[in-house]
């Protein structure tokens, strides 16, 4: 069960950071034209900014999940690291079943977030904001499906077990 939990994690995670990638590629490039727009062409686009807005509110929002998946948000870890292992599990677990409550809440509330954002219209776009404000509750829900699968995985263990980087591959000797 952790074995498959681990496998789908990581499978859904290099997914998201592919789509986070070809976001951020695209913001690169939607900046670039804005910046080659203003100086250079004048031809006065009005909507490099606002999709460079969107752009990256999607693709900050997507990659919280991958950082779940990879367990690389910022953690305090003195308090529980001095705790005995059995508490410290016990409290791991807790807290990664805070966070899918957390997370849980968020996509519940994205959802009339999101359906709040259908009858407004962007104005250079003319289009519904509805696909922009989504970006809440869907990167909400895809990280209460990773925090499950690393619940799974690791069970609280995450602290004792750190990374093992292979010295190889990251360019050591």
């Amino acid at each position: 069960m952790r074995d498959r939990a681990a496998k789908l994690s990581g499978k859904i995670n290099t997914v998201v950071e592919g789509i986070v990638a070809a976001l951020m590629l695209a913001l690169v490039l939607d900046v670039w034209l804005g910046v080659m727009d203003r100086y250079y062409f004048h031809w006065q686009l009005p909507w490099p900014e606002v999709i460079a807005r969107y752009l990256m509110i999607w693709a900050a929002m997507l990659a919280v999940s991958s950082g779940i998946s990879r367990r690389e948000h910022i953690g305090l870890t003195a308090f529980v690291n001095v705790i005995p292992v059995r508490l410290r599990q016990a409290l791991l677990i807790f807290m990664d079943v805070l966070t899918l409550i957390l997370f849980l809440y968020v996509a519940y509330y994205g959802i009339g977030f999101a359906q709040s954002g259908a009858p407004r219209e962007a104005m250079i776009f003319g289009m519904s904001l509805a696909p922009f404000y989504a970006a809440i509750p869907v990167a909400a829900a895809l990280c209460c499906v990773q925090i499950l699968l690393v619940l799974v995985r690791d069970l609280g263990t995450h602290i004792d077990r750190p990374p093992v980087v292979d010295l190889n591959q990251a360019g050591g000797r």
